[in-house]
């Protein structure tokens, strides 16, 4: 039996392949991310299993669905509440809670041999992430409090052009188009704002819907972001979020 897991915090992610291993199992490979993953799905078999973070480092899990086909029976591994892990179960997926326990680990492994092998999983990948997603809105932060010197000052989130990373900093620019340093990673900030405002177009840039003065084509089936004040960098859409980047437009 090939099993993958996709898990962007690497101790995690280490644990819970010692565990499966110590039940006879093996792992086929670890992945961190959801580019890696969409490249490795894209140039290898489907996995018999995958356990599944929901939140990985450069975007949710069910992003990788969006550009890959994936037949795999999928266990989630997730520290949210259990609201929306009740929901992952009326759909026949399996979850396990972080951190993970043993027992519920070789349930879930056995569940899927006796429900999943001989078939493939069947959940609303939709459903789940819509619901996702609606779990999460009183979440979002509606302002940063910014560290001037031995002042603090409030910025709403509405009045933010983008984050971006520089020199391993992240900063907010507004649209004052004035520049202000964060105690966060672009990481953590993308975590904390809403996603039907904001999108992360590259690893180290996350725009606002409202802040777009235009968008262009670019090299390599690439897209030019311009905001209406930002201009110390060029903002681009990388290749593997372009599709997410459209369908965030509409």
């Amino acid at each position: 039996m090939k099993i993958l897991i996709i898990e962007d915090e690497k101790p995690a992610a280490r644990l819970l392949k010692r565990r499966v291993e110590k039940l006879g199992y093996q792992i086929h490979e670890m992945l961190h991310s959801v580019e890696e993953s969409v490249a490795w799905l894209k140039t290898n078999p489907n996995p018999d299993l995958i356990f599944l973070d929901i939140q990985l480092s450069d975007g949710l899990s069910f992003e990788i669905f969006n550009q890959v086909n994936v037949s795999s029976a999928i266990i989630f591994t997730t520290a949210y509440d259990e609201y929306v892990l009740k929901a992952f179960k009326l759909n026949s997926v399996d979850y396990l809670l972080k951190p993970v326990d043993e027992e519920e680990l070789k349930f879930a492994i056995e569940k899927f041999e006796k429900q999943f092998q001989q078939a493939s999983s069947s959940f609303n990948l939709n459903e789940l992430k819509n619901l996702f997603s609606n779990n999460q809105t009183e979440k979002f932060k509606e302002r940063f409090s910014i560290k001037i010197g031995t002042s603090i000052k409030i910025i709403e989130t509405e009045n933010i052009e983008c984050f971006f990373s520089e020199n391993k900093a992240t900063y907010i620019h507004t649209k004052e188009n004035r520049n202000y340093l964060v105690d966060f990673s672009l990481d953590k900030v993308e975590e904390q704002i809403d996603p039907k405002k904001f999108f992360r177009i590259n690893r180290s840039q996350i725009i606002q819907i409202d802040s777009i003065k235009e968008i262009t084509m670019y090299s390599n089936s690439r897209l030019k972001i311009i905001l209406n004040t930002y201009n110390e960098q060029d903002m681009i859409v990388s290749r593997e979020k372009v599709a997410d980047f459209k369908n965030w437009l509409d």
